[in-house]
């Protein structure tokens, strides 16, 4: 007789949020692409910036940036942890966050991270971050943001679609 038998087996945690692995890269990854995509056209042929003053003005619109960008990824996180909610982009959302930067945009921490090339990109006045930026917010939404929007109407059905009406899925 096998020493199994008659034994329970052990109820096990339950599993992890479900995570859809393969179908979005983490988003983070897309920017960090466009930070050295940035630099590597800079080096290979560097585009033209303004002189003074317009060149200090934007430097402190930089600044400004770069602090909006922290408040945004801070605010955010904060928010999530405290909903008690996943913050990896390729797993199943736990709860639907509307309160605090996602009153304000469905996607603040995507808004933080366009905002950081933009920032980066007045500071140093290495103009290639600008375009990049829109192009990694752009493959943002079309790899991600667009995807994730249908798993969070499908796990919050109306809920999520009433929020939608009302927050801008940027800003």
């Amino acid at each position: 007789m096998s020493e199994a038998k008659g034994k329970h087996p052990k109820p096990s945690a339950p599993p992890p949020a479900a995570v859809r692995t393969g179908h979005i890269p983490w988003p983070p990854v897309i920017y960090v692409l466009g930070i050295a995509a940035s630099l590597v056209l800079h080096a290979i042929y560097p585009l033209p910036w303004f002189g003074s003053p317009m060149s200090d003005i934007l430097v402190a619109v930089g600044w400004l940036a770069l602090l909006a960008t922290a408040a945004l990824l801070f605010t955010a996180i904060r928010t999530m942890r405290a909903a008690k909610t996943t913050l990896n982009p390729n797993a199943q959302p736990d709860h639907l966050v509307t309160t605090g930067p996602f009153g304000v945009s469905r996607n603040p921490m995507y808004l933080g991270n366009t905002l950081l090339l933009l920032g980066v990109g007045l500071v140093t006045g290495i103009t290639w971050f600008l375009p990049v930026a829109i192009l990694a917010a752009f493959a943002t939404q079309k790899i991600a943001i667009e995807k994730e929007e249908h798993w969070l109407a499908e796990k919050f059905g109306k809920r999520y679609r009433d929020y939608a009406k009302r927050v801008r899925r940027w800003i």
